[in-house]
């Protein structure tokens, strides 16, 4: 990572981040949980494995960098407690609320690309300070918040497998990953990965459910994929 150009380094974290993040969709229909519960253990889980590993590697530093983050990791930790509680809420409802005119589903949508951009934009204005450690007590703030709704903290046998995997392969690598890539790109380019796994999910859904994608799908996804490739390359040419 030392001779890479910055443009180098947030590129691959971003595009690292959101590969880990694309089986996210099928772990979700793979396991058998309620949506607060979901939100819970995708709070908790994450938290704790960051939260300890940090600890081992910072040891008591970790608050030290948590309280000098300022007022900039106060913004992250509201924007990053937010954004997880609406995306996982939108997974269970968006199809319904196409089917039915609920918009319901598209507020919650917008919010959450509303505060993922804010969210960027924190991270690429704070780039000498480690936004992890906030993005941590974020996580905490989700399992919080999703314990003042969740009937049951019980999980059925093969989700005892399928949820810790989930939420320390597509929740707490990733997250980790996207807190630190702003600072080497901007906030735009970062979120631009993110198309990629309206592609990819699906496909992940494909080969191991059997559910094909619609045609649309696939034509949006190859438009997105020579987007971002094109726009990587006149990117990483140019650095």
């Amino acid at each position: 990572m030392k001779n890479l150009t910055d443009q180098q380094k947030g590129s691959l974290l971003a595009f690292v981040a959101v590969m880990f993040i694309t089986p996210d969709s099928l772990f979700i229909r793979l396991s058998n949980i309620d949506t607060w519960g979901l939100v819970f253990y995708r709070g908790i889980i994450p938290f704790l494995t960051v939260f300890f590993g940090m600890l081992l590697i910072y040891k008591l530093n970790f608050f030290k960098i948590l309280f000098t983050s300022g007022y900039h990791g106060i913004i992250y930790v509201a924007t990053f407690s937010i954004t997880n509680i609406t995306f996982a809420s939108i997974i269970y409802i968006f199809f319904d609320s196409l089917k039915i005119g609920n918009f319901y589903g598209d507020i919650l949508g917008f919010v959450t690309a509303i505060g993922l951009a804010v969210g960027a934009v924190t991270i690429r204005s704070a780039k000498s300070k480690n936004l992890v450690p906030a993005a941590v007590v974020g996580k905490l703030f989700v399992a919080t918040f999703a314990l003042f709704f969740i009937e049951s903290f019980a999980l059925l046998e093969k989700d005892l497998i399928i949820v810790p995997v989930m939420c320390i392969l597509c929740v707490a690598i990733p997250f980790v990953l996207v807190t630190i890539a702003p600072r080497f790109i901007p906030a735009a380019e970062v979120n631009l990965f993110f198309l990629l796994e309206t592609i990819i999910g699906p496909i992940w859904v494909w080969l191991i459910i059997k559910e094909q994608p619609s045609i649309e799908t696939l034509q949006g996804g190859a438009i997105i994929i020579t987007t971002i490739a094109i726009h990587s390359f006149l990117k990483l040419r140019k650095s």
